[in-house]
């Protein structure tokens, strides 16, 4: 495949990534806010908050068990019959959850909700797909710089996503609009996604293999990254690490509602200055750090440096303080999460990049499936437990990681 050829494959996944972040971005600042809100709906007037807290943590939960299971499926089908076709399928089910998701809060339909975000969850291999497509055509000199680039239209999603997300949720901006807006939004982007895939996406994967489709390929995934000698280590690090991530992108728009009454808004606020600091790390600082430090040497500064900053977060106690530390945790995770990908990637021959990218995939969600649950039931004792915790498994992965990768 000739760099032309590349360079224009490289640039229709960062528009696909981009697009698909910002319907996520959308939705982040304005779910946990949702069930917070006693005007909601979605519960009778005197149901506590503790109660919605947790009913809360079970519905962020839907997401990545729903994905354990298909996220695997996905990727054996994409090595099978091509990566532009499956991602095609996987934002037509992002597509679908999300107005069926908006049509629940408007209803007040709770199983309805719950049934959406397990679709969209288990169709929601858009971007482990588009990583696989990065590998494909990346070498080990281009690699890490090219998950960085797609690291970074995920930021600028971020960026939009949220801040849009907050406002077209304020009826105080216009009339109309409420907790239902930005998903019904989510899904017009999805179909604009949808069109986009089968206009401008080429087909990355040379050789197509028949690997096997299975329900249970998440356990068995779970099985091999445990058994692999060459995966086992870098798996157990990034379970962990993404375990401890989760209890913060979950439940850190909880925080900020809680300790400095934080609108949904506001939270769309927060994380588009967080996605500025993201796209600016991966679009800048690690094109930078690939060319002096290697992944190995990068993941052991950023882990230990992420869980410190998780600390740090708890120490503010008005809000401007808060935008002071936010960008150490953008930047450290920003760098950490290319970086983890070219490890796990370089483990893998080009044939085998689709099962080990569905590996990866299983793992983080399953590592993302147990946190929003427990988190839900101590976040009604203390607020900031769950960001407590994100600090000490991003240590334990840290620590982890430098004893596993010792010298290397």
């Amino acid at each position: 495949m000739s760099g032309a050829n590349k360079r224009g494959i490289l640039i229709s996944l960062l528009v696909t990534v981009f697009v698909d972040l910002l319907g996520v971005g959308i939705v982040i600042p304005v779910l946990p806010i949702l069930f917070a809100d006693p005007s909601s709906g979605i519960f009778e007037n005197d149901v506590a908050i503790q109660t919605r807290y947790i009913v809360y943590g079970f519905m962020a939960a839907a997401f990545p068990l729903a994905q354990f299971f298909g996220a695997p499926i996905l990727g054996a089908l994409s090595d099978r019959y091509g990566r532009k076709p499956i991602l095609a399928i996987s934002l037509l089910g992002t597509m679908i959850g999300y107005l069926l998701f908006a049509y629940g809060v408007v209803t007040g339909n709770l199983w309805l909700m719950f049934f959406s975000r397990a679709l969209d969850g288990f169709t929601g291999g858009n971007i482990s797909i588009a990583f696989s497509s990065i590998a494909d055509i990346s070498d080990e000199k281009t690699k890490t710089k090219n998950f960085g680039l797609i690291g970074m239209a995920f930021g600028v999603g971020f960026v939009i996503g949220p801040y849009l997300g907050g406002k077209l949720a304020d009826p105080a901006i216009v009339s109309w609009f409420n907790y239902a807006t930005p998903f019904w939004f989510a899904g017009i982007l999805s179909a604009i996604n949808l069109v986009m895939v089968f206009t401008i996406y080429r087909e990355t994967l040379a050789e197509k293999k028949a690997s096997k489709v299975s329900l249970l390929s998440g356990f068995k995934n779970i099985g091999k990254a445990l058994q692999s000698k060459g995966l086992r280590s870098i798996f157990i690090v990034s379970f962990l690490f993404t375990f401890g991530f989760s209890f913060f992108t979950q439940f850190f728009q909880i925080f900020l509602n809680e300790k400095f009454a934080f609108t949904a808004a506001e939270v769309g606020d927060v994380f588009a200055y967080i996605g500025l600091w993201i796209a600016f790390t991966q679009g800048f600082l690690t094109r930078i750090f690939s060319s002096r430090l290697t992944s190995v040497q990068m993941m052991r500064i950023t882990l230990i440096g992420l869980a410190v900053i998780f600390v740090l977060l708890l120490i503010p106690e008005q809000r401007w303080q808060l935008f002071l530390v936010m960008p150490f945790i953008a930047i450290f995770q920003g760098l950490l999460s290319p970086n983890a990908l070219n490890i796990v990637s370089a483990q893998a021959s080009p044939e085998e990049q689709g099962e080990v990218m569905g590996i990866n995939q299983s793992v983080a969600s399953f590592a993302q499936c147990i946190p929003p649950i427990v988190a839900g039931y101590i976040v009604t004792i203390d607020y900031n437990l769950p960001i407590a915790v994100a600090s000490g498994c991003t240590a334990l992965a840290g620590v982890l990681f430098l004893i596993f990768f010792r010298g290397k």
